[in-house]
C-alpha cells in the first residue's frame, strides 16, 4: 500500500501593515487562498515579528477574528479545522479566556505555544541583545513558561479540546513528557535545526520503545 499523504497546515496571520482593527481581511485573504491547499488552519496571532499583532489575542479582537472565520469555514462543501496558536507571554488569566473562547466557539484545537519575547534563561549580555533587537527566542529558553501555559490550558479545556503542543521539544523525553500532561500532539520547530531532518522519524521510533517501558510519562524536571 502506498504511505499515508502527509498533512499540510496553513498557518494564516496579517500583514505587518494592516492595521489591528483591518486585521480580519487578512486572515480571510489567507484563508480563501489556502482553503484547496491545506488539510486545517492555525491562526497565528503571537507572532512576535508583526508589530500590535499580540494585541488580537484579547478576548474580543480575537472573537472578532474566529467568528468570522468560522463563517467562512461553515459556507465551504468542506469544512477544514481550525486551530488557534496562542504565544506563551499571555498572563493566567489570558490563557483561561483563551481556553473560554475556544471552546466557546467549538474550535478544532489549540497550538501551545509560539516563540517568546521575553529574553529571560539567555547567557548573551544585555547589550548584545539590544544590538540584536526584537524578535521571537524558541528553543530551551521557551519551555518553562510554555509548559507552564500547557499546564492551564489542559486543566482548563479538561480533555475537551485537542491541544497541540509545542516550544522546546527536541527528543522523544520532551515529546513523552507533553503527552504525559495530557498534550495529543507535538510540534517541532527549532529541534529540526539541531537535529535535523530525520528528528520526526527518531522520536517516533524512541517513543513507541518507550511506552513498552514507562506506564508514566516522566515529571518535567528543574532542567526544564
Amino acid at each position: 500500500a502506498p504511505p499515508p499523504r502527509m498533512l499540510v497546515g496553513g498557518n494564516i496571520g496579517k500583514n505587518k501593515l494592516t492595521p489591528n482593527e483591518e486585521a480580519w481581511k487578512d486572515y480571510e485573504i489567507c484563508f480563501n487562498e489556502l482553503f484547496d491547499a491545506v488539510d486545517y488552519f492555525v491562526v497565528n496571532v503571537s507572532s512576535p515579528n508583526t508589530p500590535g499583532l499580540r494585541e488580537l489575542q484579547e478576548k474580543s479582537a480575537l472573537k472578532k477574528i474566529l467568528s468570522h472565520l468560522i463563517d467562512l469555514n461553515k459556507s465551504k462543501e468542506n469544512p477544514k479545522p481550525i486551530l488557534l496558536k496562542i504565544a506563551p507571554d499571555l498572563q493566567d488569566d489570558q490563557v483561561r479566556d483563551v481556553a473560554d473562547l475556544a471552546q466557546e466557539l467549538k474550535l478544532s484545537g489549540l497550538v501551545v505555544a509560539n516563540t517568546t519575547i521575553s529574553r529571560e534563561h539567555l547567557k548573551t549580555s544585555q547589550a548584545e541583545l539590544e544590538a540584536i533587537g526584537a524578535g521571537g527566542v524558541s528553543g530551551k529558553p521557551v519551555t518553562g513558561r510554555t509548559l507552564e501555559v500547557l499546564r492551564i490550558l489542559l486543566v482548563k479545556t479538561d480533555g475537551f479540546l485537542p491541544v497541540i503542543a509545542s516550544g522546546g521539544i527536541f527528543n522523544a523525553k520532551d515529546a513523552f513528557i507533553r503527552f504525559g500532561l495530557g498534550a495529543n500532539l507535538v510540534q517541532v520547530w527549532t529541534g529540526f535545526v539541531y537535529e535535523g531532518p530525520f528528528i520526526a522519524k527518531k522520536m517516533c521510533e524512541e517513543l513507541a520503545a518507550m511506552q513498552l517501558h514507562f506506564p508514566q510519562p516522566p515529571e518535567p524536571t528543574e532542567e526544564f
